[in-house]
């Protein structure tokens, strides 16, 4: 599958300043800026820069970022799924994640969050893909939102309802651990029917599981 990008910005007016939503931007474009010191949710903000240097690099890989002047204030990956989780089980070619979505603190109540992901589905090529992301809400920052779980879900919600994605039901233990824990979803319109069957498969891995048990017994 050729995993073609093209770019698309948008200018933003906030009150922290100007910002502009592109992407995807690759690594030669991606090395004139820096990361907000802020952007730490994953992992201090220069390890994750390389990590987002590595993204933009890979095949599939799609990097929208929101920057004021040369710095990096927020941003949306999209890559293949690790290979250690149950989404990558049929190394399905047109199945991405998303795999984050960070805006630094100060930025937050311009809905950054919101126009990367709507700015990352201008590209038709996003309709050759179903695009997954798994929510687990010990991921969530509720103590600098001060939200509660149930808050912050519906806040995460209408965040990814901006980019199409919407829950999806599955079976997979660490979603189903805890009811707060979703599967957001987007079927893109070029998408065979034959994917999206591999993919309800996917979804209900557990119960494929059990059934071929039985049928073993």
């Amino acid at each position: 599958m050729e995993h073609k990008k093209e770019y698309h910005a948008v200018l933003k007016d906030t009150e922290m300043g100007a910002v502009v939503v592109e992407g995807p931007v690759p690594t030669t474009e991606l090395k004139k800026y820096h990361l907000h010191e802020g952007l730490d949710a994953f992992r201090p903000a220069p390890k994750q820069f390389q990590a987002l240097l590595e993204i933009a690099d890979f095949e599939e890989g799609r990097l929208i970022i929101a920057r004021n002047n040369n710095t990096i204030v927020g941003y949306v990956t999209y890559l293949y799924p690790d290979p250690l989780e149950r989404w990558s089980v049929f190394q399905m070619e047109d199945l991405i994640e998303l795999g984050a979505i960070e805006v630094a603190p100060e930025f937050r109540g311009a809905k950054l969050a919101s126009s990367l992901l709507k700015l990352s589905m201008m590209d038709e090529m996003m309709e050759n893909y179903i695009i997954i992301s798994t929510e687990y809400y010990w991921h969530w920052d509720l103590k600098g939102t001060q939200l509660s779980v149930w808050d912050y879900r519906k806040v995460m919600e209408k965040m990814m309802f901006a980019g199409g994605l919407t829950p999806s039901p599955t079976d997979d233990p660490e979603i189903v651990s805890h009811p707060a824990n979703c599967l957001m979803v987007k079927v893109g319109k070029n998408v065979p029917e034959s994917s999206i069957k591999q993919f309800d498969r996917l979804r209900f891995l557990q119960r494929e599981k059990y059934r071929s048990m039985k049928k073993e017994e």
